[in-house]
């Protein structure tokens, strides 16, 4: 039990440290530009002719990406039964989903199986199953960061995928800011739930180490965060806290916050009318079955 006892997913406060970083960031409207830019085709090219479409989601979070592309997916087959599995460790989050479910009339209609639990824990209770079943569409959303081993996360939810189908896997780009920080400050940021950041450049290394064939596209996102260097700034002070999983004026030395702040300004940022905007770039990658 002591391996499942870590936090491996938002609840409590860590929950509204989440949402805050969300309504400041942008990155769920920079996702969904991406999401309604590349999905309608992909579910067209995947899609087309099957009698019924399963779709898996792993880190689902509070659905508010979810919930966009499942309605996606009905607009492109309107008469096609379609499924939805969700793997969420986060009770607190899977109640937002279930709400903003029942405030969707055109989600009604599908059936969700709710896996209130993290993604090893699934694949373990999925492997000792007889009968396994499989999916047309998996997405893994900013989620590869919490899961023990990549290798073996990717290579077990590929092997779920049914002919044709599709893992979209949206994570933080390769030298965008969140790369450059965590890399930079590896021993002092990594603990026991982010045990080892990951970025798109370890994903394309891994899936090219397994031989899978997968095509990448660039989600550009930057967000301000000046009020980072004002000290008495709450907003400054709850952006960093997210951003280093930690409570920044707590947890690390003087010369290690000293050292932070100046790589956030001169290394992950760029000004812009004396404000500064952090590098938030994310890549989805779309990993062909």
């Amino acid at each position: 039990m002591a391996a499942e006892a870590k936090q491996t997913c938002y609840e409590g406060s860590s929950v509204q440290s989440f949402q805050f970083y969300l309504e400041h960031s942008g990155e769920h409207e920079a996702i969904l530009q991406c999401v309604h830019h590349i999905l309608p085709g992909l579910f067209k090219r995947t899609g087309t002719d099957k009698s019924s479409l399963d779709v898996l989601g792993v880190g689902s979070g509070g659905g508010e990406v979810d919930t966009q592309m499942l309605t996606l997916l009905q607009s492109t087959f309107p008469a096609v039964p379609i499924t939805a599995e969700i793997v969420e460790g986060s009770s607190q989050l899977s109640a937002n989903f279930k709400a903003l479910v029942a405030k969707t009339t055109s989600l009604q209609k599908i059936p969700f199986v709710w896996h209130i639990m993290n993604s090893e824990e699934h694949e373990r209770q999925v492997k000792a199953k007889a009968d396994v079943k499989r999916f047309d569409f998996i997405h893994m959303i900013q989620m590869i960061y919490y899961v023990d081993n990549l290798t073996n996360t990717i290579k077990f939810y590929h092997s779920l995928l049914k002919n044709n189908g599709r893992l979209m896997i949206i994570i933080e780009a390769a030298n965008s800011g969140w790369d450059i920080l965590w890399k930079t400050y590896k021993k002092d940021l990594q603990d026991d739930v982010i045990t080892e950041y990951r970025s798109s450049g370890d994903v394309i290394a891994c899936l090219k180490s397994q031989g899978l064939k997968y095509e990448e596209h660039a989600i550009p996102n930057t967000f301000d965060i000046t009020e980072c260097f004002d000290p008495s700034s709450q907003t400054g002070r709850r952006l960093l806290n997210f951003m280093t999983a930690k409570d920044f004026y707590q947890s690390f030395t003087p010369e290690i916050r000293t050292g932070m702040l100046d790589l956030l300004r001169n290394k992950c940022s760029t000004e812009k009318d004396g404000r500064v905007f952090f590098n938030s770039n994310m890549s989805c990658i779309l990993v062909h079955a």
